[in-house]
């Protein structure tokens, strides 16, 4: 299994539309990079917010998700309160190829302000806008910025294609066209 260059992504994203919109180069004066980089891609988040909240005093349970606990938000600008969470989605869509596996990182520029954006692989073949997970780690309120870059996906390509792909099994977050809560 081998990283992918900015040529192939670049390639995989303009004949086969594996990222659309799909942003070539990264240097944007005054906002935090998005576009291809050398061995990635830097997505952007979208300007709606899923934000945990305590009003209503419910417990988080994966397994009986109660969308009460999250307020929703729509700004060019999200404030996370202190030691808080929030979900969003990518500005992108993806279409993952058979025989492609991605791994997606929070950028750092926010994680040194105490800013953590974690996200699940991309499997193969699955399909969607990706769902954020971004955590305030911080005792002070955090801004996330709409239409910038918050994570950076990196594409490996396997030696041989998977018998069976996320498409296959009819993965439960296949072709998700917004923020997806918690499913099982």
């Amino acid at each position: 299994m081998g990283l992918k260059p900015d040529h192939w992504i670049r390639k995989m994203a303009l004949e086969q539309g594996m990222i659309q919109p799909f942003a070539e180069g990264q240097n944007r004066p005054g906002v935090i990079s998005y576009g291809v980089s050398s061995y990635g891609y830097d997505l952007r988040v979208a300007g709606e917010f899923k934000i945990f909240t305590n009003v209503y005093s419910v417990v988080v349970d994966p397994k009986s998700f109660d969308p009460h606990s999250m307020v929703d938000f729509k700004g060019e600008i999200c404030t996370i309160p202190p030691n808080s969470f929030a979900l969003s989605r990518s500005i992108e869509y993806f279409r993952i190829p058979r025989g492609v596996l991605t791994v997606c990182l929070g950028k750092s520029t926010y994680a040194r302000c105490g800013i953590l954006v974690n996200v699940s692989l991309y499997q193969p073949e699955w399909e969607g806008y990706v769902t954020l997970e971004i955590s305030n780690t911080t005792p002070l309120p955090a801004r996330i910025y709409a239409n910038e870059g918050i994570a950076q996906v990196l594409f490996f390509e396997a030696d041989e294609v998977c018998e069976v792909s996320y498409a296959d099994k009819k993965g439960k977050y296949q072709k998700q066209q917004s923020i997806e809560l918690p499913k099982i």
